[in-house]
C-alpha cells in the first residue's frame, strides 16, 4: 500500500501514543544490550534507541531508557557498561534479556565481563566499554550518554535491526 502525496501532506497530531509508535517504527534502529555485573551477577537491558557518533571527542553514544525500568537504576551504579551490538543470530537474546523475570535474562546467555564489570554478549559484531558521561529527563524517559572507552569490532557478523516492529537481519 502506498501513501498518496496528498496523505503525506496532510500533518498528523502525535497524540496516540500507539499511532506515534507505529510512525517511529518505520525507523530502522540498531539493538543493543546494555550490562554489567552487580553484586555478583550479570544484569542487561535490551535498548533499540543506541545512537552512535554523537561526540568523537570525546567520544559518545546514547540511548534513551524509561523511567519506569527497574534495571537502568542498579546499571547505572556500574562503574562501566558494556554495550553488545547484536547481530542477526541473536534475535532470541533481545526478548529473553528484556523479559521481567530477572533469574532467566542470562540463562545459557554466553557472555564476558572485564574487570571493572562491563558485560559483553559472545558472538556480537560490536562490543564498546563505556562509562556512564551524563543524563538528562526527556519526557517519559531519560536520555544517556555514554563515554566510550574502547572497542571491539568483528566486521564479518552482520549486524540486526529493529523495524516496524519486528527483529530484522541486515542484508
Amino acid at each position: 500500500m502506498s501513501l498518496s502525496a496528498a496523505t503525506l501532506a496532510q500533518p498528523q497530531t502525535p497524540a496516540d501514543p500507539l499511532a506515534l509508535r507505529a510512525a517511529f517504527a518505520q525507523f530502522p534502529q540498531g539493538v543493543v544490550v546494555l550490562g554489567a555485573e552487580i553484586d555478583g551477577a550479570p544484569e542487561g537491558l535490551v535498548a533499540s534507541t543506541f545512537t552512535v557518533g554523537v561526540s568523537l571527542d570525546p567520544p559518545l553514544v546514547s540511548f534513551a531508557v524509561q523511567h519506569t525500568s527497574s534495571t537502568w537504576p542498579r546499571l547505572r551504579r556500574a562503574p562501566q557498561l558494556g554495550v553488545s551490538v547484536l547481530g542477526e543470530e541473536q534475535q532470541g537474546l533481545c526478548r529473553q534479556i528484556a523479559a521481567k523475570d530477572r533469574s532467566q535474562r542470562f540463562a545459557g546467555v554466553e557472555y564476558s565481563t572485564d574487570d571493572a564489570g562491563a558485560l559483553a554478549i559472545a558472538h556480537s559484531p560490536l562490543h564498546l566499554r563505556t562509562r556512564l558521561y551524563n543524563q538528562f529527563p526527556a519526557g517519559d524517559h531519560d536520555v544517556v550518554l555514554l563515554e566510550v572507552l574502547d572497542l571491539t569490532v568483528d566486521e564479518a557478523r552482520p549486524g540486526l535491526v529493529f523495524h516496524q516492529s519486528t527483529f530484522k537481519p541486515l542484508p
